[in-house]
């Protein structure tokens, strides 16, 4: 056997320890998250607020090493625009969860439509059968918010990206082990 095939299965059996381990954190993260709802929907919230804030002043920075000054006057407004987003939502983290609400309804509907695709892809492989059932929980979650919006405001952020983030941690533990079974033919 080649040097390459070997460090190759090195490589792959090392990285598995690390799938594992984000498995095992992302079902803790999603077990919290759906015990604390209202605590995780206002993280989400202020985390979102933040990086519109960040992305702000990278669009700042940006804007320096720009040569062309009309290239400058856009990359500022942007820059401007993210942080003034961002702190609006920290300034009304409640009100801003309204609006999160519903583009967590549309981001679950994509992720939803990827993990099926993603499924079809990984059809061979062992553990792919849970990226189906991942699509079809995160559509279900997606439609929830949709037609309860905006009365259900107060927990759907932290309990159902908790869900979310719960059957992807399940999902991924599932893959990396099928993942895991296959590499331990390798030599």
């Amino acid at each position: 056997m080649s040097d390459t095939a070997t460090s190759t299965a090195s490589i792959v059996k090392s990285s598995l320890g690390w799938s594992i381990a984000l498995s095992v954190l992302m079902i803790i993260a999603g077990v919290l998250a759906i015990g604390l709802p209202p605590i995780a929907g206002i993280t989400v919230t202020l985390l979102v607020g933040w990086l519109l804030i960040f992305s702000g002043a990278a669009h700042l920075v940006f804007a320096w090493h720009m040569g062309r000054a009309g290239t400058v006057v856009w990359e500022l407004l942007v820059g401007v625009a993210y942080i003034v987003a961002g702190g609006y939502v920290l300034m009304h983290p409640l009100v801003s969860m309204v609006a999160l609400t519903l583009a967590l309804a549309v981001f679950l509907f994509v992720e939803a439509i990827l993990e099926f695709v993603l499924s079809f892809k990984l059809r061979p492989m062992p553990g792919s059968g849970w990226l189906i059932a991942d699509g079809i929980i995160t559509l279900v979650l997606a439609i929830m918010i949709w037609r309860t919006w905006p009365s259900n405001t107060g927990w759907v952020l932290g309990t159902l990206v908790g869900i979310s983030i719960l059957f992807s941690g399940v999902s991924r533990l599932m893959l990396s082990l099928g993942a895991r079974r296959l590499a331990s033919k390798l030599p």
